[in-house]
Protein backbone atom coordinates (compact mmCIF):
# COMPACT_ATOMS: atom_id res chain seq x y z
CA UNK A 1 0.00 0.00 0.00
CA UNK A 2 3.08 2.53 1.03
CA UNK A 3 4.07 1.96 -2.50
CA UNK A 4 0.88 2.72 -4.73
CA UNK A 5 0.33 6.50 -2.03
CA UNK A 6 4.05 6.86 -2.97
CA UNK A 7 3.06 6.80 -6.84
CA UNK A 8 0.18 8.28 -6.45
CA UNK A 9 2.06 11.31 -4.89
CA UNK A 10 4.99 11.27 -7.43
CA UNK A 11 2.49 10.89 -10.19
CA UNK A 12 0.49 14.22 -8.46
CA UNK A 13 3.69 16.20 -8.20
CA UNK A 14 4.59 15.25 -11.66
CA UNK A 15 1.18 15.94 -13.08
CA UNK A 16 1.65 19.92 -11.31
CA UNK A 17 5.24 19.98 -12.38
CA UNK A 18 3.67 19.27 -16.10
CA UNK A 19 1.24 21.91 -15.93
CA UNK A 20 3.30 24.50 -14.49
CA UNK A 21 5.63 23.95 -17.60
CA UNK A 22 2.86 24.20 -19.99
CA UNK A 23 1.82 26.77 -19.05
CA UNK A 24 5.15 29.13 -20.28
CA UNK A 25 4.64 26.75 -23.77
CA UNK A 26 1.18 27.71 -24.45
CA UNK A 27 0.27 29.63 -27.51
CA UNK A 28 -1.53 32.87 -28.30
CA UNK A 29 -4.41 30.83 -28.88
CA UNK A 30 -4.69 28.71 -26.09
CA UNK A 31 -7.86 27.51 -27.40
CA UNK A 32 -5.84 26.18 -30.72
CA UNK A 33 -5.16 22.59 -30.69
CA UNK A 34 -1.82 21.38 -29.90
CA UNK A 35 -0.14 19.37 -32.94
CA UNK A 36 1.70 16.29 -32.82
CA UNK A 37 5.20 18.08 -33.71
CA UNK A 38 4.43 20.54 -30.91
CA UNK A 39 4.24 17.18 -28.52
CA UNK A 40 7.31 16.23 -30.50
CA UNK A 41 9.23 19.38 -29.66
CA UNK A 42 8.62 19.66 -25.83
CA UNK A 43 9.50 16.07 -25.51
CA UNK A 44 12.88 16.84 -26.81
CA UNK A 45 12.71 19.96 -24.37
CA UNK A 46 12.29 18.30 -21.83
CA UNK A 47 14.70 15.44 -22.82
CA UNK A 48 17.76 17.96 -23.15
CA UNK A 49 16.86 18.71 -20.04
CA UNK A 50 17.85 15.70 -18.58
CA UNK A 51 14.31 14.06 -18.26
CA UNK A 52 14.15 10.25 -19.08
CA UNK A 53 10.73 8.94 -19.53
CA UNK A 54 12.08 5.61 -18.56
CA UNK A 55 13.79 6.39 -15.22
CA UNK A 56 10.88 5.35 -12.62
CA UNK A 57 13.77 4.66 -9.59
CA UNK A 58 14.21 8.63 -9.42
CA UNK A 59 10.60 9.73 -11.22
CA UNK A 60 9.93 12.67 -9.27
CA UNK A 61 12.75 14.08 -8.97
CA UNK A 62 14.12 13.75 -12.61
CA UNK A 63 10.72 15.16 -13.60
CA UNK A 64 10.65 18.18 -11.54
CA UNK A 65 14.27 19.00 -12.09
CA UNK A 66 14.05 18.84 -15.88
CA UNK A 67 10.56 20.73 -15.09
CA UNK A 68 12.60 23.58 -13.71
CA UNK A 69 15.35 23.79 -16.43
CA UNK A 70 12.33 23.84 -18.74
CA UNK A 71 10.59 26.29 -17.42
CA UNK A 72 13.50 28.45 -16.63
CA UNK A 73 14.62 28.21 -20.43
CA UNK A 74 11.33 29.33 -21.68
CA UNK A 75 11.15 32.03 -19.37
CA UNK A 76 14.56 33.29 -20.51
CA UNK A 77 13.63 33.27 -24.09
CA UNK A 78 10.34 34.85 -23.19
CA UNK A 79 12.37 37.93 -21.87
CA UNK A 80 14.81 38.00 -24.48
CA UNK A 81 17.85 35.87 -23.85
CA UNK A 82 18.39 32.82 -25.77
CA UNK A 83 19.77 30.52 -22.73
CA UNK A 84 20.59 26.89 -23.74
CA UNK A 85 18.83 23.98 -21.83
CA UNK A 86 21.09 23.04 -19.22
CA UNK A 87 21.65 19.31 -18.31
CA UNK A 88 22.51 18.07 -14.65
Amino acid sequence: MKSVSRLMAGLTIAGCALACASAFASPADASAPRTRADVRAELVEWRAAGYDPLDWVDYPENAQRAGAIVGRGRADRAAGGAAAPERR
